[in-house]
């Protein structure tokens, strides 16, 4: 059997777990950030409009920061106040409104799930996180437990990265932070300390802790309101524990929310040593070739081609210019040729290789992808037929390209 976390890693104290929770909240009363997700939340009466508003945020907040979201969200919910309008949306007009804030199957599957809530739930959100993450697609533990704490004060925890690195603090979990046995520990936590009578209010001062005081770098431990329950912190003033443990310490070598043998706590880091996760892979490279196709349009100003990418895998559903993989390390005559192919595949006309103008490199950086685009462009003099048996395309002035749902990185090309 594995083994189990001693106490000093948990809250089993009635009266330590109370007077947390009373000045976490006391803190977050005086000092939490007006957002426009909060404010909502907070005024509207109506619950299935306030769930609504509460997940479109944490969908939107996931992998992305605050700041970015906040003129998104706003946009969003001015177009679509409630989940019938967002049902009644189109995939195209969705991706369009999301371009640029990454992470694009984010927003098609928030939509989805509208229309499920609306063709099978007779419109009205599921009202527990259990139910939520069960039936809505696109909702995962975390977002379940957020909406159904917020919205409608179901008592349950939550665990984002945030939390994660406020817990391991808080009670010195070294371990990997990213394992699924860990993580489960971390949401017992987060269960056993959640408000009974604010749950919301509560787990959303825990996560805006961790988003404005304990932060990864450079926390600003003096401001937290909870630094006395901080194990941390306490062995950042008084150093090592000693050498013989007591009761609650953990055993030597088999506890799984210690830090391993190899990793000993390191004095120079204080609370930063906490928490640990597993080295990250390095991001895959890839390279592409892209061209900007050029004409003149009807009314003289120029337009561009752009073509619609596949509706699943990376950027589903966006439009680009036309691209085509590239193999490592081909040599430029070779990465012509190959987008030149490419081109002809599309238009009934050959395209020279040697007629595509090279201007130069960008790269992007995805969560698992440092992308390099080799970007070319060609001018077409007169008409040309695209096969439409291939991918939809259109042509588009530079205004209505940047109108269009198209990603960041295809802007920067």
């Amino acid at each position: 059997a594995p083994a189990l976390p001693p106490a000093r890693h948990l809250f089993s104290d009635p009266a330590e777990v109370e007077a947390l929770r009373a000045n976490l909240l006391a803190w977050y009363d005086r000092c939490k950030r007006n957002l426009p997700w909060r404010a909502l939340a907070a005024t509207e009466p109506d619950a299935d409009r306030r769930g609504y508003a509460v997940w479109v945020s944490e969908i939107m907040l996931q992998q992305t920061q605050v700041a970015t979201v906040i003129d998104y969200y706003n946009r969003w919910m001015q177009k679509w106040p409630t989940l019938q309008a967002l049902a009644q949306a189109s995939l195209e007009e969705v991706n369009e409104l999301w371009a640029g804030l990454g992470y694009y199957s984010r927003g098609k599957r928030l939509q989805e799930a509208a229309r499920k809530v609306v063709s099978e739930l007779a419109g009205r959100m599921p009202r527990t996180a259990e139910d939520l993450q069960k039936l809505l697609p696109g909702v995962g533990r975390y977002t379940a437990g957020a909406i159904a704490s917020i919205s409608y004060g179901q008592a349950t925890g939550v665990v984002d990265g945030n939390v994660i690195r406020v817990l391991c603090r808080l009670r010195c979990v070294g371990a990997d932070s990213s394992s699924p046995s860990v993580i489960d520990q971390l949401w017992d936590m987060a269960n056993v300390l959640v408000d009974r009578s604010r749950p919301g209010d509560f787990n959303q001062a825990l996560m805006e802790l961790g988003a404005t005081v304990c932060v990864p770098k450079a926390p600003l431990c003096g401001q937290c309101p909870v630094k006395q329950h901080c194990q941390a912190w306490r062995r950042k003033l008084f150093g090592k524990p000693p050498p013989v443990p007591d009761v609650e310490d953990c055993g030597v070598g088999d506890c799984p929310l210690c830090p391993p043998a190899t990793e000993p706590w390191d004095s120079s880091l204080g609370v930063t040593n906490f928490p640990r996760k597993a080295a990250k892979k390095p991001p895959r490279a890839m390279r592409t070739a892209t061209c900007v196709l050029e004409r003149r349009g009807c009314h003289g100003a120029p337009e561009y081609l752009i073509v619609q990418r596949p509706s699943s895998g990376l950027l589903a559903g966006l439009w680009e210019f036309p691209s085509v993989p590239l193999a490592q390390d081909l040599k430029e005559e070779k990465e012509r040729q190959e987008l030149a192919d490419h081109l002809q595949a599309w238009m009934e006309q050959p395209v020279a290789a040697k007629g595509l103008q090279f201007i130069g490199e960008v790269i992007h950086i995805f969560s698992h992808i440092h992308q390099t685009y080799v970007v070319y462009s060609l001018y077409l003099d007169g008409d040309v037929t695209l096969d439409p048996a291939l991918s939809p395309s259109r042509w588009v002035t530079e205004e209505e390209f940047h109108a269009s749902a198209v990603s960041t990185a295809m802007k920067k090309v």
